[in-house]
């Protein structure tokens, strides 16, 4: 019967003899282990941050962009020319049934100024579906109404990033500041967004109406024009009914015939997210690839140093 106790001893008077022996047969193991540990923790963490800035964008979201037309023979990216309007976000909020909320986008850069401050940001004019299109809460205040929109009503809300270099600790509910020598006055605080997937500030941004910012800020050159239209589907299984329904009626409304090639983009966000989703999840599977290749070699290691172990006990045994 073996004698546990006894046992015990003897590996424990092994070790003490052969402290040097022992201490690089723990170090194979510990540094092979932790480094799969710290690879697949690393590769984790990197798809959840992704997959966080991705959602940040808004959820059950569809972009649709001006444009991807051919002139002179060149094909033009999306973006390129201005072909949505006003009308083209109203008519997309009346008539496709899978859709929930609309929002236009007017978008550009300017000087905000508050007394001796002043702060370059992106102005976005919009309506007040933005909030519920990125899921987007106030800090503080209100939105804009429908009414607002409708009037051109010079009030904005601003982004945490525009505040703290603006305003510091005070409350800018109620101030008034000057874009382009237009007064505004403040009245919303959007809440923290953090970073795009592409890097950007999403904080660092000022909402106004769009039909403001066609008549005081950007319009002039193409009346009515927005663009970007950001439509959010009712649920996830709305999204591909949804993205059908607005082709067919942005078709109908641009009279593009059949055959014709579309003066409009409409890009699924949730495709996006999955790309990446399995893009990072690839990677993950990679890092730990290559961190069992330390566990490995401390494998082999450790099977060296008993392989010597029994190598110079073989008389005794």
């Amino acid at each position: 019967m073996v004698n546990i106790p006894s046992t015990i001893k003897i590996s424990l008077r092994a070790l003490k003899v052969n402290k040097m022996r022992s201490a690089l047969t723990m170090l194979g193991i510990i540094i092979g282990v932790g480094a799969v540990i710290t690879m697949l923790a690393v590769g984790r963490g990197a798809s959840q941050k992704v997959s966080e800035q991705i959602a940040s964008i808004g959820s059950n979201l569809l972009i649709i962009l001006p444009g991807a037309t051919t002139a002179g023979g060149v094909r033009m990216g999306a973006g390129t020319q201005p072909t949505l309007t006003l009308g083209d976000a109203e008519a997309i909020s009346k008539e496709c049934p899978s859709v929930s909320d609309v929002a236009p986008d007017l978008s550009g850069i300017a000087q905000v100024v508050y007394g001796n401050q002043n702060w370059s940001t992106g102005i976005r004019g919009t309506t007040p579906g933005i909030l519920r299109v990125r899921d987007w809460p106030l800090a503080s205040g209100r939105s804009f109404t429908d009414q607002d929109v409708k009037s051109a009503t010079k009030v904005c809300m601003l982004g945490q990033t525009v505040v703290e270099n603006l305003f510091g600790s005070i409350d800018p509910i109620g101030k008034i500041v000057r874009m382009k020598k237009v007064p505004f006055t403040i009245i919303g605080i959007l809440d923290r967004k953090g970073q795009s997937p592409m890097g950007q500030d999403q904080d660092d941004v000022v909402y106004i109406p769009v039909t403001t910012a066609q008549k005081k800020l950007f319009g002039t050159m193409f009346p009515g024009m927005v663009r970007v239209i950001m439509v959010k589907a009712k649920t996830m299984e709305d999204l591909k009914p949804a993205e059908k329904q607005i082709t067919d009626l942005l078709k109908q409304r641009h009279r593009i015939r059949p055959g014709q090639e579309n003066d409009f983009t409409v890009r699924n966000l949730t495709q996006v997210m999955q790309t990446a989703e399995q893009a990072t999840k690839v990677m993950t599977i990679l890092l730990g690839a290559i961190a069992s290749v330390s566990l490995i070699v401390g494998g082999i290691g450790i099977m060296n140093i008993m392989l010597v172990s029994v190598t110079e006990r073989t008389m005794e045994i």
